[in-house]
């Protein structure tokens, strides 16, 4: 009897002090008595463990996002890069083909220019012209223009000076005469053209 009076005293001092003791099984299977101050312990250190853990997760996923553009940032470049390299290779290849059929140009301009004024009403010179014309708008659709030089200053990224001439009446550094005309494909010079030029 008096030992139950003494338990009870112990759980009403406990209790007065805000500790109740609560009965927990142990590992080993011994009971251990776990107070209110020791769970709440517990608890903040489990809250600040949850914490670091966020903390940690979310500058992974900084890291991660990061990586990510990045990645993208690359891809997209590489992407351009791919397409400018095609482009280049297409306008090369597209030259060597075209710089091929300016001489045909050439021949269909020289053919027109020994025709007389009757013979370009006929029938057959008006097939020549209609394929002639046909011929220069495909060229034009594509990108390829003529250049006109005559009366222009030189400019060796543009001319060929083959021949000098003097010419008061000209300006000096002026082209007079175009031996054969120069072509542009879209900004480039597909072919010089081949000039007299004023001293």
């Amino acid at each position: 009897m008096e030992e139950e009076k003494k338990v009870s005293d112990e759980s009403i001092v406990e209790e007065a002090k805000g500790e109740t003791p609560e009965e927990t099984t142990t590992e080993d299977g011994t009971e251990a008595k776990e107070t209110k101050e020791t769970k709440t312990k517990k608890k903040k250190k489990s809250a600040a463990a949850l914490e670091i853990e966020l903390k940690k997760s979310e500058e992974k996923a900084a890291e991660m996002t990061d990586k990510y553009q990045r990645l993208m940032a690359e891809f997209e470049n590489a992407r351009k890069r791919n397409a400018k390299e095609q482009s280049h290779m297409y306008d090369v290849g597209a030259k060597e083909v075209l710089a091929k059929l300016l001489p045909v140009v050439d021949n269909f301009e020289r053919g027109l220019d020994a025709l007389s004024e009757e013979e370009k009403e006929g029938a057959f010179a008006q097939g020549f012209i209609k394929i002639y014309q046909q011929m220069i708008t495909v060229l034009e659709e594509i990108g390829v223009k003529p250049m006109d030089a005559v009366g222009k200053e030189f400019n060796p990224d543009f001319h060929n000076a083959v021949m000098h001439e003097e010419n008061e009446e000209m300006g000096e550094n002026l082209v007079s005469e175009e031996f054969q005309k120069g072509y542009m494909y879209k900004d480039g010079v597909l072919r010089h053209s081949m000039v007299k030029v004023v001293n």
